[in-house]
């Protein structure tokens, strides 16, 4: 066996659960202990400044320098208490990741002596170094300057010794680099036109906010098999690993009994996310082997997304407390399930109104259909630029399997709910509504909130499903940001909702009542959404044809799919909506090519160096034993015996020769490739180069190697197996 895979299981089978200790045996006692949160304000805060961050939050009112200061000196001394020593302003760059400068209290006094100071200016606005981050070319290397803005609606939190303050994060320019400042654009949008249809309905509406609940899956695989396995640790996925024999099949480890060392890690976790305010509730199993659920309370969009960056940091470091390696690829292991970041999307009023869930009353439940089907108009109307935000190169492997929603965006409504709209569409015409008709409809919707209560079940297999009062976005990948999609869902849908609106009120000057106005265009809307509804399997192969038929797009190329950004109909939404600007809005379709070209290109060169410099070497090793075998049996037996008995031997020294041969040339083939792409200064043509000449090698070479795997002896075999990886715990 090779040292390093050697050293790798010797050192697991020595592994023990690290305990774990409570802060408290009370939850109340600890939770949001780390968070400066509207109760720690007010106990720190003096009232007009603790009034002045509610007025910035809720209603955009900007804070004066006089307060700024009051603000970021309270903060400072909250964190010094918990032996803070520097400070960040903490940012979401086009990374995929966070990111954060840290800076000490350290300053001088007029006299020269040390002190420990944060003033408002810091507080509000910081200038880190923004050249090196994804830009889209909109900035040259040698132009360094950014800014970072405090996001006063996410409270700032204490990680180890350093305060982090949430903020938005622009160029010298103005130019949005990051995905809170669009994410809040978005949210801010649907706010305004959901606010307004709503006030069809009642008037003492004055705000729409978004609810998001994420749902995080991810696997955890042993850190010193994480180190044995160079492509696992450069990529976050296996580029080579034939099959288990035995792996999910038997649906065994789903919702199954959590191993000691994964329960004591989810512990740490939970501890850790309970101090800084992050309310994780739920913990399981998934499907895959050593693959687990993380899902908490649903939150403002917002604060929800930060939540889910910051957990996501917040795995990886207790991770290695506990000697794993946490894997948010997509699709770490091939055959078996990969992981998805489920999107939980709700609108709530300020009266109280969960505007996916049913009323009370028939008035209540016309809000409630009018809103759904808005949402499903939305989807209908903006497939390909959905489909563009959770399109990347790991999200492309999960999407499309028989275990993830397809590449295909329907909507999953539940039977009787659709039954419902398709009696709408019926009782609902043209002409002026009798008070019969009007009678009947009301009844009908007087009964949906019996209906959902006991008949609406969830489709595992949608894209986007409608699941009693939210609709789950499944299509997210679990390395994502969440704002990705939200961005695009939230600007969809009030662009959406300003259409409705709009044909409403052009009716009801013409007229017409305002509850007939509001049936005509339902009805309208019902029917042409009507292809994007499905309720049946979406992993089949009868639902592409269906889809097909119905018009509906199925784009798995990864740079085709991102320039859908870039569609009249989308820049409609996008832009229109002022989310981005037209600069804005090509950079980030830029920096998703680049990222890209960027991830195949690293998977395609360390696979080429796994293969030359690890596979190859121990297949010829391991044929060098079979010849020398084969020559010691011709020196014993007669030639007779010699060809019977080693005839399977030697087919297998042909066999291994022949996958050795392939590997090398396919190697050779992909690098000329890789180089001929690298050449092209058009980056459209780059992605599609990588798409259509490279990608394809990463599968091709693999499959050579995996039957190697299966044909060497597993003593000399150089990487964690599959059944080591997967079955550790």
């Amino acid at each position: 066996m090779s040292k390093m895979r050697f050293f790798a299981l010797n050192e697991l089978a020595n592994r023990k659960p690290i305990e774990v200790v409570l802060p408290s045996k009370n939850l109340s006692d600890y939770y949001s202990s780390h968070v400066f949160d509207k109760k720690t304000m007010q106990e720190f805060l003096p009232k007009e400044a603790y009034m002045a961050v509610l007025e910035a939050s809720e209603n955009g009112i900007p804070i004066s320098r006089e307060k700024a200061d009051l603000i970021a000196n309270a903060m400072r001394n909250w964190a010094k208490g918990f032996g803070v020593t520097h400070y960040t302003h903490w940012f979401q760059p086009l990374t995929d990741g966070t990111a954060e400068k840290h800076d000490g209290f350290i300053d001088f006094s007029d006299e020269g002596d040390v002190i420990e100071r944060f003033s408002g200016k810091l507080l509000v606005q910081q200038e880190p170094d923004a050249s090196s981050f994804p830009n889209g070319g909109t900035r040259n290397t040698f132009e360094a300057r950014g800014y970072t803005a405090w996001d006063v609606s996410s409270p700032a939190f204490i990680v180890d010794d350093t305060l982090c303050i949430p903020t938005i994060f622009i160029s010298y320019t103005g130019i949005a680099l990051d995905y809170k400042t669009p994410l809040l654009k978005a949210l801010n949008a649907v706010d305004k036109a959901a606010t307004n249809v709503a006030q069809l309905f009642n008037k003492n509406i004055n705000k729409v906010s978004v609810n998001l609940g994420w749902e995080q899956e991810y696997f955890l695989v042993d850190s010193a098999l994480f180190n044995a396995r160079p492509d696992l640790s450069l990529t976050g996925r296996t580029l080579m690993g034939h099959s288990s024999a035995k792996d999910q099949q038997l649906d065994d480890h789903y919702f199954g009994s959590i191993p000691p060392r994964v329960t004591n890690f989810m512990k740490d976790l939970e501890i850790e996310c309970h101090k800084l305010g992050i309310p994780v509730k739920t913990r399981h199993n998934e499907v895959a082997p050593n693959q687990f659920e993380l899902a908490p309370i649903f939150e403002d969009a917002n604060l929800s997304n930060d939540h889910n960056q910051l957990v996501m940091d917040l795995m990886k470091r207790i991770a290695n407390r506990h000697n794993f390696n946490v894997l948010f690829h997509e699709k770490p292991f091939s055959g078996i399930n990969g992981s998805g970041k489920h999107n939980n999307w709700s609108l709530q009023t300020d009266t109280g109104v969960n505007l996916f869930a049913p009323g009370k009353n028939p008035k209540g439940n016309m809000l409630f259909i009018t809103f759904i089907v808005n949402a499903m108009m939305m989807v209908f109307k903006n497939q390909d630029l959905l489909r563009s935000s959770i399109m990347s190169a790991s999200n492309s492997c999960r999407l499309g399997a028989h275990e993830a929603p397809p590449l295909i965006l329907s909507v999953f409504l539940g039977k009787y709910l659709t039954n419902m709209l398709d009696t709408l569409e019926k009782q609902v015409d043209d002409k002026k509504m009798t008070p019969e008709q009007k009678t009947a409809l009301k009844l009908g919707i007087g009964r949906i909130p019996e209906i959902l209560l006991d008949n609406t079940d969830r489709n595992r297999t949608s894209p986007f499903a409608f699941t009693g009062n939210r609709f789950e976005f499944r299509a997210a990948g679990s390395s994502s940001n969440c704002a990705a999609s939200m961005i695009v869902i939230n600007a969809a849908m009030a662009h959406q909702l300003n259409d409705f609106k709009r044909e409403v009120d052009e009716l009801i000057d013409k007229g017409n009542g305002k509850d007939e106005a509001i049936f005509k265009v339902l009805k309208k809307m019902i029917k042409a959404s009507k292809s994007v509804r499905f309720e049946g399997d979406g992993y089949s192969d009868d639902w592409c044809k269906e889809a097909e038929k119905r018009g509906l797009t199925n784009i798995n190329c990864v740079p085709e799919a991102i320039l859908k950004y870039e569609t009249k109909s989308a820049k409609q939404v996008l832009i229109g909506e002022g989310i981005f600007n037209e600069t804005e809005l090509r950079s980030r379709v830029e920096v998703e090519l680049e990222k890209f070209i960027k991830k195949i290109q690293i998977e395609s060169r360390v696979l080429g160096d796994l293969t030359i410099n690890h596979i190859v070497p121990t297949a010829i090793t391991y044929q060098n034993r079979l010849l020398e075998n084969i020559i010691g049996m011709k020196q014993i037996f007669d030639k007779e015996e010699y060809e019977h008995l080693s005839e399977a031997r030697r087919s297998l020294v042909k066999e291994i020769s022949e996958y050795v041969s392939e590997i090398k040339a396919q190697v050779k083939a992909m690098t000329e490739e890789r180089k001929i792409a690298n050449r092209l200064e058009d980056i459209e043509e780059k992605a599609f180069a990588y798409s259509n000449k490279v990608k394809p090698y990463l599968e091709s070479i693999r499959y050579y190697v995996d039957n190697l795997e299966m044909e060497i002896d597993n003593e000399i075999w150089p990487l964690p197996k599959y059944r080591e990886l997967l079955f550790s715990k």
